[in-house]
């Protein structure tokens, strides 16, 4: 029987592997049992601090979820804007007719962006960057325009406030 002696190094830790080859191949297989177990701990989900991410893919990370909270805000105030115009058709079908395309607007642009910087490791954040810009920019125009009044008249909901988001 053959033994051959392989180490793994994980976290700084160096681990003797002894793998004893015979015929059945048992230990061979659960050593590649252990190393599959050991291998998903190094894909753990660690948390992530956005204040702090600078690598690209923490960075990218950190813009995905700054996108996730600017769409949540713009949906609230676009089904505010809806629930408004509820008895008003004609309005209720064109704020959701121009939701909808201002939806393919933004991720046609933003997909240009992303293709302006496809050479680069930045061109994940610039095309995320422009998306959480435009639904900014949306977000404000849901509320100028369906959320407020001519008069004095309290808005329904409160202008919203620029994003500062946390990975950039």
């Amino acid at each position: 029987m053959a033994v051959v002696r392989a180490s793994l190094i994980l976290a700084n830790y160096h681990l003797p592997l002894n793998v004893a080859l015979n015929a059945h191949g048992a230990s061979v297989k659960f050593s590649i049992l252990m190393l599959l177990i050991l291998s998903f701990s190094l894909f753990a989900e660690e948390k992530l601090d956005c204040e702090k991410s600078w690598t690209t893919i923490d960075v990218n990370r950190c813009m995905s979820i700054d996108l996730a909270e600017v769409e949540k805000v713009m949906e609230k105030y676009l089904a505010k804007s809806l629930e408004r115009y509820k008895e008003d058709k004609i309005s209720l079908k064109s704020i959701q007719e121009s939701q909808d395309l201002w939806l393919t607007y933004r991720n046609s642009h933003c997909g240009a962006v992303y293709d302006t910087w496809r050479d680069g490791t930045i061109r994940t954040s610039m095309g995320l960057g422009c998306k959480i810009d435009l639904t900014q920019q949306r977000t404000k125009k849901l509320w100028l325009y369906f959320l407020t009044y001519m008069d004095s008249t309290p808005a329904i909901l409160p202008e919203p406030k620029p994003y500062k988001p946390k990975s950039y």
